[in-house]
């Protein structure tokens, strides 16, 4: 795994198998985007620091966390030196440990690879919150440990926004049952020819 202060285009597909735990939940990674901060625009830090987004701002290794759509809280991995809002968004993963826990979170009818499988998913198995934005990894019950042995992975385009929507900053691993399926924001401009 890359160190979390190399920018998060680098550090994203390092991700990728590596296990993100919160209390007794552990999930394997098997997909991520990366974000650019000030110079991406669809990244939340595209038009500067706001409360929403101060801890993208915080130093490597800080979490971010959002409220999706209004419901779901979406989870990324702040990367690079304070000051600089780089980060990779958690798209997707296996559950590893706490199964029962992130079903009772998820309901009881969702099956195992469906219980991490997207970014609103994946928080909210994991338990996480918007209060939880600026914890940081390594604090009491989060930590993140790196892939035994490095994912293989393929890239694409970003799932559902609307900006910078061809830029090829999300990474999975290919063929894995938990990584969820390609979406294109319908206000994104038609792909290239």
């Amino acid at each position: 795994m890359r160190p979390l202060t190399d920018p998060a285009v680098l550090v994203a597909p390092t991700l990728l198998g590596a296990v993100v735990r919160v209390g007794d939940v552990a999930v394997r990674l098997t997909e991520v985007e990366a974000y650019a901060g000030e110079s991406d625009p669809a990244s939340h830090a595209y038009r500067g620091r706001t409360r929403r987004n101060a801890a993208m701002f915080a130093e490597a290794g800080a979490i971010y966390c959002y409220l999706s759509h209004g419901i779901h809280t979406a989870v990324n991995i702040v990367c690079r030196e304070e000051g600089v809002a780089e980060a990779v968004l958690l798209r997707a993963g296996e559950v590893v440990a706490g199964t029962e826990l992130a079903r009772q979170r998820r309901g009881a009818g969702v099956p195992d690879h469906r219980l991490a499988r997207g970014p609103g998913c994946l928080g909210q198995a994991l338990g996480l919150r918007v209060l939880d934005s600026g914890r940081r990894l390594g604090d009491a019950g989060l930590s993140l440990a790196p892939a035994a042995v490095p994912a293989s992975w393929t890239r694409g385009a970003r799932v559902g926004v609307s900006r910078a929507a061809d830029v090829l900053w999300r990474f999975w691993i290919p063929g894995d049952a938990t990584v969820s399926a390609y979406r294109r924001n319908r206000h994104a401009p038609a792909p290239p020819a």
